[in-house]
């Protein structure tokens, strides 16, 4: 068996991040080789200029489209997030955490159903707060717009990345 053919089979058909040990366990490859198959993918990506990557969140690994590449996806894909939602999504992973009474007042009463959907597709956490939700991005929600990183920092410097490059 090709170690790096094994991996890049894992991490294709993985629809999240899968850790060293994860990759190891259902290969029967050892730890060192499903690392050394990792450093060697992402190199051989990186070579060959590909419109895909192997990204490292936090402790896991997963095939991600490079950003310089996403706008082409748009024509292929159907929206599985309206603009809208898209909207209410980064201005909860700019400022969070944030209140939802919060978001309300500033962006009006349809929030409520942008965060009903945000948190169906697993990309926000509500954490009761008095009368409220306290709202935060998950990990599924770095995954899914392919940020190399989970914390409010990464996040926020991604948004702002983001942002400049459509201004």
């Amino acid at each position: 068996m090709d170690a790096r053919g094994a991996v890049e089979a894992a991490l294709f058909a993985s629809a999240r991040g899968l850790r060293v040990i994860d990759i190891a366990n259902q290969t029967g490859l050892t730890e060192e080789a499903v690392r050394v198959a990792l450093k060697s993918l992402t190199i051989e990506y990186e070579k060959m200029g590909s419109a895909i990557k192997i990204a490292k969140i936090d402790a896991e690994y997963a095939l991600q489209l490079r950003e310089e590449y996403a706008h082409y996806t748009e024509k292929f894909t159907e929206a599985e997030i309206s603009k809208g939602v898209q909207r209410t999504a980064a201005v909860i992973a700019y400022h969070q955490p944030v209140l939802q009474s919060e978001l309300c007042r500033t962006l009006g009463p349809r929030v409520y159903d942008d965060v009903r959907r945000l948190m169906e597709l697993d990309l926000i956490n509500g954490k009761p707060k008095g009368q409220t939700l306290e709202l935060t991005t998950t990990k599924k929600f770095a995954e899914h717009y392919g940020i190399e990183g989970t914390s409010k920092d990464d996040i926020k410097k991604w948004i702002e990345r983001m942002d400049k490059k459509q201004g």
